[in-house]
């Protein structure tokens, strides 16, 4: 099966099933397995990197590199910077790896760069894939769709284990399946449940609820007719169950969201959306009381409370292990908190594992999302597509969103947000491609990639 084919103008109930299987279909089972299966299942030998949907983006990464034996099948045709990222970034990966061989490493940080090199390549495999493999802007709405509905399902996971203590996900059970050894099933912080439904830790649960909010967002201000209310509900629930999970990471996430999107709206739109979200705080204050005045006492505290200064002073422990391997590090992935400490910035991390050049390449990553978002914004705006232009500054939103928060914590340790990042990398390639091809072409999609216009409205 080809990633990209020739168009298929015949009904879609009578084509054969494997014609109807394309990239957004296999993202989109990506996208169920990554939100609906609890992180925390991994298959045993693999340890962090065997979770499913790890595993599911190597084979990505194989079906990727596979179709390129063909030129027919060849899913590089045209520009597409996210290509030179995600080399940049393998490389770097590589070259850290390289650096750890050269000298004895023990067992276990041994397996942990083996597992780092497997981890790398489900990255850069959904990032290629939804880059390149993604046909039209139709198609790149259904992933945010999905996307958003698999957010919403954890949502809903949150919001009952935040009220009641019970674990959903934690009763589920996959055959073949074990559970990782460092799984919690309940954290508390000032005598609050704090959720992580499906993820491996209330931080990364946060983080990935405030990445997805944006697109919640743009569904719900561009939903037809009868879909609106749907929509909203979604977008709602994402919102509510985001403080819940207590983390300063989430709230600041969620202030970056507002930071980049409400500038763009109408100024009707911004006063509604400020006064919606000053009922929303009331409402959450009088429904669970405590909670908005222990998240304000997250952020005022920044400076001064212990989790503060346990994060200043990593920068005195790790200046000796940077000064020793300053350019390729110590390897990725072997900077094990059971060795050595807990490093609660994943930049301050990528330095220590991957030295200069690989948190070089990260931040090349992370900032290649926003910038290539923004391309596509500015590219729909000078055809009149508001629409889309609205969804690029949602996606540059989640990529801003990442950008900001694996400075608050150690992200590439928890799979679901690390995936995601890469994910929303991929989509925000697919979407500047899209747009310049609609551009040059006159109809979204070239026509070695396209199945036709989709007939968005502007």
């Amino acid at each position: 099966m080809a990633l990209l084919t020739a168009p298929d103008e015949s009904p879609p109930g009578t084509r054969p099933l494997i014609r109807q299987v394309d990239v957004v279909t296999v993202l989109s089972l990506f996208v169920f397995v990554l939100t609906v299966v609890p992180a925390r299942f991994v298959v045993g030998p693999l340890g962090a990197a065997g979770t499913p949907a790890g595993i599911m983006a190597v084979l990505c990464l194989g079906w990727y590199l596979s179709s390129m034996i063909a030129a027919r099948t060849s899913p590089i045709r045209g520009r597409q910077p996210v290509r030179g990222v995600i080399v940049l970034f393998s490389c770097t990966m590589l070259a850290s790896y390289a650096a750890a061989m050269q000298r004895q490493l023990p067992g276990l940080e041994a397996n942990a760069a083996d597992r780092g090199l497997i981890l790398t390549a489900g990255w850069a495999g959904v990032a290629l894939l939804a880059a390149d493999g993604i046909p039209r802007l139709d198609r790149l709405e259904a992933v945010r769709r999905r996307l958003v509905a698999g957010g919403g399902f954890i949502a809903v996971l949150g919001c009952v284990q935040f009220f009641t203590g019970l674990d959903l996900a934690g009763h589920l059970a996959f055959p073949g399946l074990s559970t990782s050894t460092s799984y919690t099933s309940l954290l508390s912080r000032d005598e609050f449940n704090r959720p992580m439904a499906t993820a491996t830790h209330p931080i990364e649960f946060g983080v990935v609820l405030a990445m997805l909010l944006p697109l919640a967002l743009h569904g719900a201000v561009y939903a037809g007719e009868g879909r609106r209310g749907r929509r909203w509900l979604l977008a709602s629930v994402i919102l509510l169950v985001l403080p819940m999970t207590v983390s300063r990471s989430a709230v600041l996430g969620l202030a970056v969201v507002c930071i980049v999107v409400l500038p763009i709206w109408p100024a009707v739109w911004r006063v509604t959306a400020l006064l919606v979200l000053g009922v929303f705080m009331v409402a959450l204050r009088a429904l669970v009381p405590g909670l908005i005045g222990t998240l304000t006492s997250l952020v005022s505290d920044i400076g001064s409370d212990s989790s503060t200064v346990t994060r200043t002073n990593d920068y005195i422990v790790i200046n000796q292990s940077f000064a020793h391997r300053p350019w390729f590090g110590q390897g990725f992935g072997t900077y094990l908190p059971q060795t050595y400490r807990i490093l609660d910035n994943q930049y301050l991390l990528s330095l220590v594992e991957t030295g200069v050049v690989g948190v070089t390449a990260l931040v090349v990553v992370l900032v290649s999302g926003w910038i290539l978002a923004r391309s596509a914004r500015r590219a729909c705006l000078a055809t009149g597509d508001r629409e889309t232009a609205h969804m690029a500054q949602c996606f540059a939103a989640s990529m801003a969103v990442a950008l900001f928060s694996f400075g608050t914590f150690d992200a590439f340790s928890f799979p679901m947000v690390a995936t995601l990042a890469f994910l929303v990398l991929g989509c925000c390639g697919a979407l500047w491609r899209l747009t310049r091809e609609d551009g040059e072409d006159g109809a979204l999609g070239g026509a070695a990639v396209s199945g036709g216009a989709p007939g968005d409205q502007g």
